[in-house]
C-alpha cells in the first residue's frame, strides 16, 4: 500500500498507522494524515539537535528523559486503545517526567514540554491543529522555535488553555518552570544561522 491508496477523507486511528510502512513520514491529527517534509533542512536539524543536547545534559540522572523525532507521541481521547487514538504526532523534540506514559512505541499521553521547529515545509492548517491538541491533550509547555524569525515562542498552560509568554529573542534567556534551574541563550541556539551558514 502507498500513501497515495489512503482516503484523505477518513478518519483514521493510531491502528491504522502502527500497520503503515509507507517511505513518507506521516502524523495523525484527529484522525487526518499530515506528511512530514522528507527531510527537514540542515538549520532545522542544527537547531533541534542544539536544543536535544542542551536539555538532555541538563536532565541527566533525572526523573524526566528528552526524545528526539522520529518518536510517537499518541494523544488518546476517549481511551489508550489504539483503535481509539486519532492523533499520533512526532514532534521535534520533547520531555517526558511521567514515566508510565512511556512505552515501547514512544509516548501515550501529553509530554510535559513539545518543541516543534518551523520548517518551510509546515503549513497554517498543521500548525493551528497542533496547537489545539497539544492544548486539549494538556502538553505543559508548547515551544514554537522559528529559524527563520530567530524566535522562540513559549505557550504554558494555565487552567486548561495556553497563555504565549513574551517573545524570546537574541539577548534573551529560555527557561523552563517545569524544569527548574534550566537555561538556555537564544542567540547561541541561532548562533550559526546568524553568521550566514546555510
Amino acid at each position: 500500500m502507498q500513501l497515495a491508496d489512503l482516503d484523505v477523507n477518513k478518519v483514521y486511528t493510531y491502528a491504522d498507522y502502527f500497520k503503515w510502512k509507507f517511505e513518507e513520514r506521516v502524523e495523525l491529527i484527529k484522525g487526518k494524515i499530515f506528511k512530514i517534509s522528507p527531510a527537514a533542512n540542515r538549520k532545522h536539524q542544527k537547531i533541534v539537535g542544539k536544543i536535544h543536547i542542551r536539555l538532555g545534559i541538563f536532565l541527566e540522572n533525572k526523573k524526566c528523559e528528552v526524545y528526539v523525532a522520529p518518536f510517537d507521541v499518541r494523544l488518546p481521547i476517549k481511551s489508550k486503545d489504539d483503535k481509539d487514538i486519532i492523533t499520533v504526532l512526532q514532534p521535534d523534540v520533547c520531555v517526558v517526567c511521567d514515566q508510565s506514559k512511556l512505552d515501547d512505541q514512544g509516548c501515550i499521553g501529553a509530554p510535559d514540554i513539545v518543541v516543534e521547529v518551523l520548517s518551510p515545509g509546515n503549513n497554517a492548517k498543521e500548525l493551528k491543529n497542533k496547537y489545539e491538541v497539544y492544548e486539549q491533550s494538556g502538553v505543559k509547555e508548547y515551544w514554537v522555535v522559528s529559524p527563520q524569525d530567530e524566535t522562540v515562542l513559549i505557550h504554558l498552560l494555565e487552567g486548561g488553555q495556553f497563555k504565549l509568554l513574551p517573545v524570546k529573542v537574541a539577548g534573551d534567556v529560555v527557561t523552563s518552570p517545569i524544569l527548574p534551574g534550566f537555561a538556555m541563550d537564544v542567540k547561541d541556539l541561532f548562533k550559526s544561522i546568524s553568521n550566514g551558514e546555510e
